[in-house]
């Protein structure tokens, strides 16, 4: 289990660098499949295994959110006029997709995770605007804005996965680049992660797992522990070594490693 944890860490912090996504597409498969192998089907955590990695997955995503955001503002990469108002919205939203996710059976979560990432695969194959993007020309208002930001952050915090998958390709429609894009995702990931992590810890009072050792609620203490020290490793890797990426293989790459976790969840 160590092993398995340890490895997915440093690639959920090699792609949370590159590509703005990581925590919760690298995480939320493996702890799914984690759970069902190490308690059994038939037991409590197995019964909750989707919420288990929903809720641990954002406390990993709140971490490494942080560390890539000081990271960017200090490299200048980050702009913070254009993401305030996305940023309070993905903020109001992941609250309540962190309540949400708290009243719905992990099997339709994990289902409903499967189909998001069908949807945004073809969405970056087949829409204009990701894989060669346009000048964005179209006025984006502030109220536009803010239901753009609460719908993400909804999402986000239901499925575990930190909304760069739907930031990236809003950033890069309107004519960001892949790096600049996964840098300003990376940043509007951190007050989701925040709200919902603050979320799911305020109401581990009602969790059916306070029975189990080491659990706070839905949120695997050990995973966190190991996560959060590799996913730190993978961090520095991609900084030191994979930062320099062309723009035109960066999109490429992106949606197919969206289609290694969509095989990964159906088997």
């Amino acid at each position: 289990m160590t092993f398995w944890l340890i490895s997915f860490g440093l690639i959920s912090g090699i792609t949370t660098w590159l590509f703005g996504f990581g925590g919760g597409f690298v995480t939320v498969p493996l702890l799914y499949t984690l759970i069902l192998t190490l308690w059994g089907i038939d037991s409590l955590p197995a019964e909750h295994a989707m919420k288990i990695a929903v809720a641990t997955s954002t406390l990993i995503m709140l971490f490494s959110a942080t560390i890539t955001t000081i990271k960017h503002h200090k490299a200048r990469r980050l702009n913070w006029h254009s993401m305030f108002i996305l940023f309070i919205g993905i903020a109001c939203g992941g609250i309540l997709g962190a309540l949400l996710a708290l009243t719905i059976e992990g099997s339709w979560i994990k289902w409903i995770f499967i189909g998001y990432l069908f949807v945004t695969i073809l969405d970056c194959y087949f829409r204009p605007g990701f894989m060669a993007p346009t000048h964005h020309t179209k006025k984006v208002t502030k109220a536009r804005e803010t239901i753009n930001g609460v719908v993400i952050g909804i999402i986000a915090a239901f499925l575990g996965v930190g909304g760069s998958v739907m930031t990236v390709p809003l950033l890069r429609r309107r004519g960001t680049p892949m790096a600049q894009s996964a840098a300003m995702a990376n940043t509007l990931t951190l007050p989701l992660a925040l709200t919902a992590t603050f979320t799911y810890v305020a109401l581990s009072f009602t969790s059916p797992l306070n029975s189990e050792s080491g659990f706070i609620g839905y949120i695997w203490l050990k995973a966190v522990f190991i996560l959060i020290c590799s996913t730190w490793i993978g961090l520095k890797i991609s900084e030191r070594f994979l930062s320099h990426f062309p723009d035109k293989w960066h999109a490429r790459v992106y949606p197919l490693l969206l289609s290694l976790v969509l095989i990964i969840m159906l088997l």
